[in-house]
């Protein structure tokens, strides 16, 4: 759009085609107007539409923030995650824990969000040395493999004698 048609003395160019060229900057020209135009045109019938809805509804009450402590209201939690291993007198050991429950909630962390346990993670390294809140789903062993729905109150910490804030190993579901 901007390389110049003429040579340096200026004489139209050779190696272009030069009418075709203005005719076809001219149109372009020609419909970034349009297309210009046209937003303009967009962009105040939204502002019109958008007043007249708020001229005509009720005023909005301010909304309640959601109780995540409720469950009823709480959408269903999906397990994402399974216990590999504890180790015992670990944290995880301690909160009660054990290999193959499948975790369901873990502070913030849930399904939606979890992000291949790097959300664990976050949580884990922001809630040294307070609890948090990890819900569960264990199978008993034996017949008719009865599912309990835990929670636990599991607090991270440091020199408890192995590896890691928690002391066991999760795997993505």
């Amino acid at each position: 759009m901007t390389t110049s048609l003429t040579t340096f003395d200026g004489f139209p160019r050779a190696d272009l085609d030069v009418a075709q060229i203005r005719t076809t900057r001219s149109r372009i020209i020609h419909l970034r107007n349009d297309y210009k135009a046209l937003m303009s045109r967009i962009e105040t019938g939204l502002h019109a539409h958008h007043a007249s809805i708020q001229a005509s509804s009720p005023p909005v009450s301010k909304p309640e923030p959601i109780n995540s402590a409720d469950p009823s209201s709480a959408l269903p939690e999906t397990p994402f995650a399974r216990v590999n291993s504890v180790v015992e007198g670990s944290p995880a050991d301690t909160a009660g824990l054990k290999a193959g429950d499948r975790i369901r909630r873990f502070g913030t962390a849930n399904w939606m969000n979890h992000e291949k346990l790097a959300k664990v993670a976050e949580v884990v390294q922001g809630s040294e040395g307070r609890p948090v809140l990890v819900k569960v789903i264990r199978e008993e062993p034996g017949p008719g493999a009865e599912k309990k729905e835990l929670q636990l109150q599991l607090t991270p910490r440091r020199n408890w004698g192995g590896r890691g804030l928690l002391g066991c190993h999760l795997l993505p579901i």
